[in-house]
């Protein structure tokens, strides 16, 4: 594999990839979000291939957006974000990583389990979202350290 995982400070760039990918929905809402760090992996002409946002909110640790380019899935790169991610969470003392899950299998696959929304933190959009339980049935997950 050319490409590596890259640092970067490209956040509304990811949003841009995560909304083309389909893994996000560029609405209006926002919720407070500290961003703590942004992960790419990009070609030799830097065209994203994949990539995730480690943010906070409300004290939790939370995977703000996550993709990868449909011709790179199953490659191995979307678990390579995922464990950088739970190594930045040790690192920062935290004690878990929650996540809005479109594709709920793959990290279930990478031990998230899925938690009631109701006893989950308010820290995604989609409740708001008109898309929600009618077209789009995402799954509220979380990883424990």
């Amino acid at each position: 594999m050319d490409q590596k995982l890259i640092v970067t400070d490209e956040y509304d760039r990811l949003v841009q990839f995560f909304v083309e990918n389909q893994l996000e929905f560029d609405g209006d809402e926002e919720v407070d979000t500290d961003i703590i760090r942004c992960y790419k992996f990009a070609d030799k002409e830097d065209n994203l291939i994949g990539g995730v946002v480690l943010a906070e909110r409300e004290g939790k640790y939370i995977i703000d957006g996550i993709a990868v380019s449909e011709d790179y899935r199953d490659s191995g790169i979307g678990e390579i974000l995922l464990n950088q991610i739970k190594e930045d969470v040790e690192e920062l003392g935290g004690d878990a990583i929650y996540l809005v899950a479109r594709a709920p299998g793959f990290f279930r696959k990478n031990g998230f389990d899925e938690v009631d929304p109701e006893k989950a933190p308010n820290f995604f959009e989609c409740k708001y979202c008109s898309q929600y339980g009618k077209t789009c049935h995402p799954e509220i997950m979380k990883y424990e350290i």
